[in-house]
């Protein structure tokens, strides 16, 4: 039998290596721009055509690279960073595997020129999907200029599904956020189809914050800081009332790089506990300083994912100190006395007698026995007070019968109900409504409801008891009813009597931009205040009364979630954003009848166990399974 194992090209090897590495443009950016901060540069400029579809472009004013090196940097595992596999464990640059320049030119045509600082003349290096075409000597400014042709021209497949691109450019400015942010002394600027996004100078970390973020997130931030053998903890996290329900500002970094780390979310998340609602989240931005010896950076190609040695340790340290920030900026929730009608309390003063408003009866004996009463005119009282005496109740024994008759009634009322509830599960009610039937074709009674923990709706069933989410449910209501609306054209727009400003990333202005006329469609009508900032000037009448801004960020954020074409499926997206945003939240008390029309609505939906997201709205409790706690 002949031989069947053979090497597999370098071309294809590589073609290969960028399916991990290089994932859309935004993948680009970030091995180009980490290996112009590892190659010293100090001034970065991007400069993209079609959402980084058509180019490419990396400026840097680094240290640039000899005529060998230029040629070396694109061969496969070729590297300046590390010697040895010793060096893995003392890493200090964001790059080391060689395999990030190898990828791009595998599935792109790249344009590179480069120059060494003090050199005469440099280089101009032409490849096209891993073969090099060309190599010149060329004037170039000190530093290097890497141009990504046509991404994945040779890889169809991978070219096709690329989302449109105002989705690409929204994964691009969020990779250019992460980046901004850990690398603060140095200047940065996005270029896109001859706009300016972003133009951010060397700046404080906070700083940094705000100009990619807003003013108004800078103000809202308050600093982490701690220093042990184990780690350094350095940051801001975001004060609990200025928590967000959706699009949450979330950055964990470590060494400046950053990182991916759940462990570490969910320690940050834990401090909040009783700040904030189950539904919102706070922002927070978390650099850790470690020795490199104590983490291994090498477990993915895109090194986003960080292997802690110290890890148990750390999440304590990072527990300690996020909440010791929230208490010194009294982020804690204070106890509010309420002084109005508060009796006076005097303050003792050892100097001053002591003053009694009581007048003493001399001929109270505290030794009194039968013989001898306590008083001359056997009072039980001990002091004569005007003031404790006055207005009291004297005839004692009615006022405890009247407690001890309300007090029967009010357990006799108790007892009735769970009467009534038992002969409700064993035969069923008769409710004020037609039953309603689930999914499994059960008869639903929703007259007979009560609410737990102001979350969850109990309403007997024949099969059981039945638990019902209140949030989810409405969810399900009020995405069917928005659909319904926007079938029959029925949305009514409503000018707001205060306009109410709305700030956004530049991420999030780039979808606003490219979802303006669905918006407007819908009856919401914004004009643009500049720097990202635009103003609320009318919102549909089914949505009055809500936050106009956290509406429309939940559209933006659905809308970046799921990436699909807009003409097919936007409508869809805002009917279940608005849904999201007007829905009865956990937390909330329901009154009876509030209780009985939800269950009415959610059984008349077509689709009544399941969200529109697919996550489960009611589950019953089997009659079995109750029996069985008795």
């Amino acid at each position: 039998m002949s031989d069947i194992i053979r090497l597999l090209p370098d071309s294809v090897a590589n073609q290969i290596a960028a399916g991990e590495v290089i994932q859309r443009p935004a993948s680009v950016i970030k091995e180009l721009v980490e290996n112009s901060i590892d190659a010293g540069a100090d001034n970065v400029t991007i400069v993209l055509k079609d959402a980084g579809r058509t180019l490419i472009q990396v400026i840097d004013n680094g240290s640039g690279m000899s005529d060998t090196d230029a040629r070396l940097a694109f061969e496969r595992h070729a590297t300046s960073k590390i010697k040895s596999a010793d060096d893995l464990f003392t890493l200090r640059t964001m790059g080391f595997r060689g395999e990030a320049l190898a990828s791009i030119a595998a599935i792109a045509q790249l344009d590179v020129r480069t120059m060494l600082h003090g050199a005469s003349i440099g280089t101009r290096l032409i490849i096209n999907g891993s073969k090099v075409e060309s190599q010149n000597p060329e004037a170039a400014a000190p530093g290097t200029n890497i141009m990504v042709k046509n991404i994945f021209y040779n890889v169809p497949a991978r070219r096709k599904f690329l989302k449109k691109d105002s989705v690409e450019l929204s994964n691009i400015l969020r990779e250019f956020e992460r980046l901004a942010l850990v690398n603060i002394n140095t200047d940065l600027t996005l270029i896109h189809n001859d706009t300016t996004l972003h133009a951010l100078r060397r700046a404080s970390f906070k700083q940094r914050i705000g100009d990619l973020f807003g003013k108004s997130v800078e103000k809202q931030l308050i600093p982490v800081e701690t220093d042990t053998s184990i780690v350094r903890i350095s940051g801001f996290v975001s004060l609990p009332e200025n928590a967000r329900k959706r699009n949450a500002l979330q950055y964990l970094m470590v060494n400046g790089r950053n990182m991916l780390h759940p462990y570490f979310r969910k320690a940050i998340l834990q401090c909040y506990d009783r700040l904030i609602t189950p539904e919102e989240q706070p922002n927070f931005f978390i650099n850790l300083q470690v020795d490199p010896e104590t983490i291994d950076v090498n477990i993915h190609p895109t090194k986003n994912e960080i292997k802690f040695e110290n890890e148990q340790a750390i999440w304590q340290i990072l527990t300690a100190a996020v909440k010791d920030s929230l208490g010194r900026f009294n982020a804690a929730p204070a106890i509010d006395f309420d002084v109005e009608d508060a009796p006076e309390i005097p303050v003792f003063n050892p100097t001053e007698g002591i003053k009694l408003n009581e007048e003493l009866d001399p001929s109270y004996n505290p030794f009194a026995t039968a013989d001898k009463p306590r008083r001359s005119d056997d009072s039980p009282a001990v002091f004569r007070s005007s003031r404790i005496n006055s207005g009291a109740p004297t005839d004692w024994e009615k006022l405890y019968d009247d407690f001890s008759r309300k007090r029967d009634e009010a357990i006799d009322e108790v007892v009735g109900s769970r009467i009534n509830d038992e002969i409700a599960v064993q035969h069923g009610p008769v409710p004020s409504f037609a039953n309603m039937a689930d999914d499994s074709g059960e008869a639903l009674p929703a007259a007979s409801t009560m609410q737990l923990k102001n979350t969850y709706i109990l309403t007997p069933s024949r099969k059981g008891l039945m638990v019902i989410d209140q949030y989810r449910a409405h969810v399900r209501i009020l995405y069917d009813r928005y659909m319904s609306m926007i079938d029959e054209k029925s949305f009514v727009a409503q000018q707001v009597m205060f306009p109410e400003m709305i700030q956004l990333s530049a991420a999030q202005n780039v979808t606003l931009e490219t979802i303006m006329p669905y918006l407007e469609k819908l009856g919401f009508t914004l004009s643009p205040l500049g720097d990202n900032s635009w103003s609320i000037l009318s919102m549909p009448t089914v949505v009055s009364g809500k936050s106009g801004a956290e509406i429309i960020t939940g559209i933006i954020s659905v809308v970046e979630e799921t990436g699909e074409d807009i003409a097919s499926s936007f409508y869809r997206q805002v009917s279940l954003s608005m849904a999201r945003s007007n829905a009865i939240h956990r937390g909330r008390a329901l009154t009876s009848a509030e209780m009985e029309t939800l269950v009415s609505d959610l059984f008349k939906s077509s689709a009544p166990a399941r969200t529109p997201e697919g996550k489960q709205v009611f589950s019953v409790i089997d009659i079995e399974n109750i029996n069985s706690l008795f």
